[in-house]
């Protein structure tokens, strides 16, 4: 099986403890739900509030996200899945989809 990375975006700035406790406890279901549709977790990861990022780029660093969105990068959780569809479809089932969204890339 191939290696997939979530990205779990949220509305900006993506601070966790502002999450509705179902949301949060849904997160935690979430590995269960990925074993059931046939795929497997590797690891996931929530980010610290969009507020605690610092971006660089040739020209200089900023205080902040790289980009000024609604939402923002929350999280990143790395599956493995058959393939690309396959991916999607436990992706989908990521709690982030109830007040963000996802991003699903495979991995190098």
């Amino acid at each position: 099986m191939a290696k997939y990375a979530i990205l779990i975006y949220a509305p900006a700035p993506a601070d966790w403890q502002d999450a509705p406790g179902e949301e949060l406890q849904a997160h935690g279901e979430f590995a269960g739900k990925v074993t059931e549709l046939g795929g497997e977790l590797i690891t996931g990861y929530a980010l610290q509030s969009a507020t605690t990022a610092k971006s660089a780029r040739a020209d200089g660093v900023a205080d902040g996200p790289l980009i000024d969105a609604a939402d923002v990068l929350g999280g990143v959780t790395i599956i493995e899945a058959r393939d690309a569809d396959h991916a999607l479809e436990i992706a989908r089932h990521n709690p982030a989809t109830w007040r963000g969204g996802i991003e699903v890339r495979p991995l190098l």
